[in-house]
């Protein structure tokens, strides 16, 4: 079999193959050049890897047929359509924490690059000028450091700069004060951060609400002796009102790393010497890049082998206990014969875990479910990322109940298909042993013991003699071996429910035999697609 295909669009550590590993045929493009890129996509690949220069909009995920995932080495993904790829079925991957670190460190060093003129200082030593008068700073001991935005990174610098003396205030809409207070840090709104800040470093991203929040009307608010350091997202501080305030003395200093367009290297901004400016180099540590590397191409691995993956964006589920994970194909195969044994449009597909794996968060077995369904109705391209979607534009729902009870297995988990018509199909399995074997143990509370194998039949019909050897009869003149049979029934003469793992397809003409000769009240061939 041909290797999945991986795509390299852009410069990444040696780590980031290594960690691939030998399983996987890799290209390389330069995913800054459109046309080249546009091309390389069209030949088929099934995940792209990037950084910040390859733009990946609808269009490119258009190209790009059979893509499975985009897989960003580092944290924004400003550059990849998120919307686009998720109506596709692309799953999108990022690598949240690879530099937060770096990024935190770079924050600081424009902070104190700031308060003591690094930059001008050095540019004038270097041009022959011993201007020590000049480039008098200020001391950070003391002082009150506001943190606008208090996630991960915001909490890092805020932890750091702790221990040079300063006193912290955070603003962040987001965050329970509990857990600034946790750290030491008091929780304040905006406006009073403005006011009584010393130094202000922003960590928010960009959005709507974020766009140029630091702007003219915030600017007025601090204090003349106040620096600003933006190494976050570039659109947030206002560039213009920013220049205005260094210019007529209103904000003492500022220290950036990121812009509002990118590449910058033409601002007002450049001419002052009280502005300190670094080419969005947040992430431009090598321990960043080969953490952001190996972190996205274990997502990769994961993703093109069918697991979800935890640094998903547009995944229902968020992180999967090791605990859940084997029963996602389960329910999907639960799922896919619940579907294929309704007698009406499938409504519902809702989900019921007993057991000890009730205790942990098993909400995105409802997205495995739902995958399963759509499969079954003869839906196309169906994955974790666009199931959900697919799944409401045909008004089909999906929930999950737990109870910790489970009286006869370790682990039970139960698909429960509710039909326009009112009926309902119930399919329950287990997974036994080390092995963890996938077992369907009952089918509308008719006991079996069935492995859901790709190839299956399943029968209703009252409880006779012969029905058996019908169907042995009419599958052996086709030489179609039976691998497994099972019969649950009511009663005896009451209704019965016959299921047979088969080692080939059965032709639909059998099927109707089959049902003629039995009198069966349903007689259902199921293909199992597992992906």
């Amino acid at each position: 079999m041909a290797k999945p295909v991986v795509l390299i669009a852009e410069e990444l550590s040696p780590a980031t193959l290594d960690a691939l590993g030998p399983d996987f045929e890799v290209r390389n493009c330069n995913g800054a050049d459109r046309s080249e890129l546009l091309v390389a996509l069209s030949k088929g690949v099934d995940a792209v890897l990037i950084r910040s220069a390859t733009k990946m909009d609808a269009e490119a995920i258009s190209a790009a047929k059979g893509l499975k995932v985009i897989a960003r080495a580092g944290v924004g993904l400003d550059n990849v359509e998120i919307p686009a790829a998720t109506a596709a079925g692309v799953m999108v991957v990022n690598a949240p924490t690879s530099n937060i670190v770096s990024a935190a460190e770079l924050a600081i060093g424009l902070l104190l690059a700031s308060a003591r003129y690094i930059s001008p200082a050095h540019a004038a030593l270097k041009g022959g000028k011993w201007a020590r008068s000049k480039y008098t700073g200020a001391e950070l001991f003391e002082k009150t450091l506001g943190v606008v935005g208090f996630g991960r990174i915001g909490q890092l610098v805020a932890h750091r700069m702790q221990a040079f003396g300063m006193d912290v205030v955070a603003y962040d809409p987001y965050l329970q004060p509990a857990k600034a207070a946790q750290l030491n840090v008091k929780l304040v709104e905006l406006d009073e951060l403005l006011k009584v800040s010393d130094f202000i470093t922003i960590h928010l991203p960009k959005t709507k609400e974020t766009a140029n929040l630091i702007g003219t009307d915030a600017l007025k608010k601090v204090k003349p002796t106040v620096r600003i350091i933006n190494a976050a997202r570039g659109g947030v501080l206002d560039e213009s009102a920013l220049y205005e305030a260094l210019k007529n003395g209103k904000v003492a200093g500022a220290g950036l790393d990121v812009f509002a367009t990118e590449p910058c290297t033409d601002s007002p901004l450049f001419t002052l010497d009280n502005v300190v400016a670094t080419p969005h180099l947040g992430a431009s540590t090598d321990e960043a890049q080969e953490r952001a590397g190996i972190a996205v191409a274990i997502s990769v691995r994961k993703a093109l082998s069918g697991e979800l993956v935890p640094d998903a964006v547009n995944v229902k589920g968020g992180v999967i206990d090791e605990a859940v994970r084997p029963a996602l194909p389960l329910v999907e195969k639960l799922a896919q014969v619940a579907t294929a044994l309704a007698s009406d449009v499938i409504v519902s597909l809702d989900v019921e875990v007993r057991g000890e794996i009730s205790a942990l968060d098993v909400s995105v077995l409802s997205t495995s479910a739902l995958k399963g369904g759509l499969i079954a109705m003869g839906c196309e391209d169906v994955t974790y990322v666009n199931a959900p979607n697919l799944a409401a534009e045909r008004s089909v729902t999906s929930a999950v109940m737990t109870d910790p009870e489970s009286p006869d297995h370790r682990n039970l988990v139960s698909v429960r298909a509710a039909c326009a018509d009112g009926s309902q199909v119930f399919v329950s399995g287990t997974l036994m042993g080390i092995k963890q074997t996938q077992k369907i143990v009952a089918i509308d509370k008719l006991d079996l013991d069935l492995k859901p194998t790709n190839n299956l039949l399943f029968l209703r019909y009252t409880d006779i003699p012969g029905v058996v050897g019908v169907v042995g009869n009419a599958l052996g003149k086709l030489k179609i071996n039976i691998a497994d049979m099972q019969v649950g029934r009511t009663q005896e003469g009451g209704q019965a429910l016959m299921a047979l793992t088969v080692d080939s397809v059965i032709p639909k003409e059998v099927i109707e035999i089959i049902a003629k000769e039995t009198g069966s009240s349903l007689v259902r061939f199921v293909n199992l697609v597992s992906e």
